[in-house]
């Protein structure tokens, strides 16, 4: 077993080596002032390349060391409730205690609050590699996010009572949304937020389903606060420190994350506080932390099937079968080589997208506080934000079906063991099927991308990547990219014109086509930098590039006989 999850991993440190933060870095460190009043703090930017690398070190090594040897045990144990009260697994609680020991919590905090200032794009390496480690303990890990939230939207005197506790004490944290009969549909959520006039407090109650970590200390609860309202704009978002108010009626018994304790909660006149402005708890606070989630998302996938393969790896090496190894044999090979693309391509589309992810909320944060209306900045942040409102949903939908798809044939290089509890690669193949489903399914995911992929709001990025030059060993691959991606913007106007109905029924098509063109221009970038990254662009473009070209097809040869789809043929009869 490795020592280090991060020293391990050389397509991790290659991202991290090509990381391209210079303009976000600037102005999140305050052109590096920060460094004279916080001895952590960066002086330049390869002093923040090197403290990124020792801090992912750090992660690294507990990970190796004291989370994956005990997760196949967190597993077996899962979470407890006792008495309306929720325990975790007890190697969770020391994987947890070892992130807190190593100041590691509360990561995106700026440096006043006792956090690591640190950008998206970091956050979600680390992510990965406890994902990695143990799957079920990045749920906890990564909710810690909700206490940028805080941040961004509370008030001086939230952020100051309520921040180091993450930081400092490693509060656990929680975003709750979800209701027995409002899932997807957040618009119809119903737990009540009334505003008491003589105390001048808020008070909640009603049952949440499906809350992650839903016994932390802090959540973020979305709730009704405008009554004889019926729709996401009637929908505050609030801050509640648990109390005795708060009752786990259960936690869920579930496919796999068993250490993650999946709870129903119930409200009864729990204390809160409004987060932000009123009516801005769904379109605008919960839509942002749940970008932020399906990212995370994205990235725990990634660490999945990261996992999964390398089981799969060693596996397919030592084991013998017709006096050879089994990953010598042509189909083992060629699984091992599709999976090892699949998932540095979507570790590549999450860097991507947490880069754009960045540099939003950086000039945002610029923007708030210039004197003067600066259109150049406006610009900025306008085509960030289209880039990662497209990429988002993108990434989280690649990601979470490529994981799948990996630990599904690393099971299937294990053969009959890999069915077995004794191997971790079963745990993995448990673990990787909600990434799919939770922060909004798949199929929500493409919705969400639609609107944007219309709109042609990739077309910069594609534009800029066929500009680049790619040498002569490439540039076959270039010319294949540059004609698909005309292809692409051929069809996405062909479909635009079409009926509603037609462009929802191959919406999916039309988000394939883009997800794999943009990783096959991503891997081929990587290409540029190194022999090895050049061979595996080309077996992933090869192997990828004809699922554009069948997705295209598809929406041209669009058959509107076929729609509606009548009921007939799939009820059963």
């Amino acid at each position: 077993m490795s020592d280090n999850y991060f020293l391990d991993n050389a397509d991790l440190q290659f991202r991290l080596e090509h990381l391209e933060l210079q303009d976000v870095l600037e102005i999140k460190e305050k052109g590096y002032q920060y460094s004279q009043e916080y001895p952590a703090a960066p002086r330049h930017y390869e002093d923040a390349k090197d403290n990124y690398r020792l801090l992912l070190e750090v992660l690294g090594e507990i990970s190796a060391r004291v989370v994956a040897p005990r997760a196949a045990e967190a597993d077996q144990e899962g979470a407890h409730l006792l008495d309306g009260q929720v325990s975790y697994a007890s190697p969770t609680q020391e994987g947890l205690l070892a992130l807190k020991q190593a100041d590691l919590m509360g990561a995106m905090l700026p440096w006043e609050y006792g956090g690591l200032n640190l950008p998206e794009s970091i956050f979600q390496m680390m992510v990965e590699i406890v994902s990695r480690a143990d799957a079920s303990l990045m749920t906890l890990f990564g909710l810690q996010e909700i206490s940028a939230a805080i941040n961004e939207y509370g008030t001086p005197d939230m952020k100051e009572r309520l921040l180091r506790r993450f930081s400092q004490q490693g509060a656990s944290g929680a975003m709750i949304l979800t209701e027995p009969d409002a899932g997807s549909d957040l618009g119809a959520v119903q737990t009540r937020a009334t505003f008491d006039e003589e105390s001048g407090k808020w008070y909640l109650d009603g049952v949440k389903r499906f809350a992650t970590n839903g016994c932390a200390d802090i959540s973020l609860v979305l709730a009704r606060s405008e009554a004889g309202s019926s729709d996401a704009r009637g929908l505050s978002l609030f801050v509640v420190e648990r109390d005795e108010t708060v009752h786990i009626r259960r936690i869920e018994n579930k496919l796999g994350i068993h250490a993650s304790p999946t709870c129903e909660v119930q409200y009864s006149h729990t204390p809160a506080e409004l987060l932000g402005k009123r009516r801005y708890g769904l379109m605008r606070y919960a839509m942002a932390m749940m970008n932020g989630a399906r990212l995370a998302v994205g990235a725990q996938a990634v660490g999945i099937a990261e996992a999964a393969y390398r089981e799969a790896y060693t596996y397919a090496s030592q084991r013998h079968q017709f006096n050879q190894p089994i990953c010598e044999i042509p189909p083992v090979g060629r699984m091992l080589a599709s999976m090892r693309g699949e998932i540095e391509a979507a570790r590549a589309l999450t860097c991507e997208t947490a880069k754009w992810v960045d540099r939003v909320k950086v000039n945002e944060q610029l923007s708030a506080t210039s004197t003067a209306p600066d259109p150049t900045l406006r610009q900025r942040i306008r085509q960030a934000s289209s880039l990662a409102e497209t990429l988002t949903p993108l990434t989280k939908y690649y990601a979470s079906e490529m994981g799948n798809r990996v630990c599904n044939q690393a099971m299937q290089i294990h053969g009959g063991v890999g069915y077995m509890r004794e191997f971790n690669v079963e745990r993995h193949f448990r673990d990787v099927r909600v990434t799919n489903i939770y922060e909004g399914t798949s199929q929500l995911q493409i919705v969400a991308a639609l609107g944007k992929l219309l709109g042609h709001a990739l077309d910069v990025l594609f534009n800029e990547w066929a500009e680049l030059d790619y040498g002569e060993q490439l540039a076959d691959l270039k010319d294949r990219l540059v004609e698909e991606m005309a292809q692409f913007k051929a069809v996405t106007d062909f479909l635009k014109e079409k009926e509603r109905q037609v462009i929802d029924y191959y919406a999916s098509n039309l988000a394939d086509m883009a997800v794999y063109l943009v990783n096959c221009w991503l891997m081929l970038q990587d290409g540029r930098k190194s022999d090895r990254k050049s061979e595996l662009a080309r077996i992933y473009i090869n192997e990828h590039l004809p699922m554009v070209q069948i997705a295209g097809h598809a929406i041209l040869d669009a058959d509107n006989e076929s729609l509606p789809i009548k009921s007939s043929i799939y009820a059963i009869t």
